[in-house]
């Protein structure tokens, strides 16, 4: 059936978050809908107006947002002198509850993809009360596990362009953690050392991982890619400020905490988190899920996967409808 119609947006603005830093929002659809807010992917990406498209304009009041350094964000992770110390998963979740208090919203839908599952997953699990519903795509759970999967084990897979990916560290540093690694690169005060490490960075992602053509395009623009390298490596090369310091993760770990939240996961067969079984065991781990398995798809699970969350959206809207009758 296709995605919904595009809309612009009735309303927009820059919150004061706090630690200087202030992020972009966005509501569209019906003012008066069933609250959703969507979480972008990266982390250090920024969100897209086709993401309003996921959901029905009439039954819909939806937020979109920039998450801290990304986007229409300030101040951003591109500018060498901004304070990633301030941008953490704990300072992300604490973004969110500050915009849904300014929206006066009470309780929401949560959308997420890649690392925006990962802090969907976490939001809800520590602020039960105000999630509704999960939909998650191209599904993650921030643990070191699925960090050394996509930064060593798919090297395997891909050896020639992994020889190049870590060609551009230090010789001492290619054994460790190279998410690591490539983020004291990418905090080097010699901008040529940066600009060489987020180009390598992105190089290796789209080697690994098959996206569409405007999402490999985007790292053409040397802003975008240095800024989206530098988040991405901040998080992953510091267990995604989860506090947990074990390969399961601690989303994993708590997934008996998203007791009562229903929620809906789609994810591409193809996609190479599965080599770890993650969405597999957040399923069972998680009674009130629905897995919706997309073959022959990669993290990004096609026009398939597209009416998986289309599906999602709309029973969520109907449930939502009811609930307030």
């Amino acid at each position: 059936m296709g995605l919904y119609p595009a809309i612009e947006p009735y309303d927009q603005g820059m919150l004061d978050v706090g630690d200087g830093n202030h992020v972009y929002w966005e509501t569209s659809g019906n003012p008066h809908g069933k609250p959703a807010v969507v979480l972008h992917g990266g982390p250090g990406s920024r969100t897209s107006p086709n993401l309003r498209r996921y959901f029905d304009p009439d039954a819909y009041r939806i937020v979109l947002l920039d998450q801290r350094g990304a986007g229409r964000s300030l101040p951003r992770a591109s500018d060498h002198d901004t304070d990633m110390s301030v941008n953490t998963t704990a300072h992300l979740m604490s973004d969110l509850e500050r915009l849904r208090a300014h929206l006066c919203i009470e309780r929401w839908l949560v959308w997420g993809v890649s690392w925006g599952s990962v802090l969907g997953l976490r939001y809800a699990q520590t602020h039960p009360g105000v999630v509704s519903e999960l939909v998650l795509t191209g599904v993650a759970t921030g643990s070191d596990a699925e960090v050394a999967l996509l930064t060593r084990g798919l090297g395997k897979i891909f050896p020639e362009a992994h020889e190049r990916f870590l060609a551009v560290l230090p010789t001492g540093e290619r054994d460790g953690n190279p998410a690591a690694a490539y983020n004291r690169l990418l905090e080097s005060p010699d901008a040529e050392v940066r600009a060489r490490a987020a180009r390598a960075w992105t190089d290796w992602e789209t080697a690994t991982i098959p996206a569409p053509p405007g999402s490999v395009a985007r790292f053409e623009d040397p802003e975008f890619r240095m800024g989206f390298a530098r988040t991405v490596t901040h998080y992953w090369g510091n267990d995604h400020f989860l506090g947990d310091g074990n390969d399961e993760g601690v989303v994993l770990r708590d997934a008996h905490r998203l007791k009562g939240i229903p929620g809906t996961l789609v994810q591409g067969s193809l996609d190479f988190g599965n080599l770890l079984g993650i969405v597999w065991r957040l399923h069972h781990a998680w009674p009130d899920s629905e897995l919706v398995i997309v073959d022959e798809a990669g993290h990004d699970a096609g026009e398939v996967g597209d009416e998986a969350l289309l599906a999602a959206t709309d029973k969520y809207a109907r449930a939502g409808a009811r609930t307030e009758a």
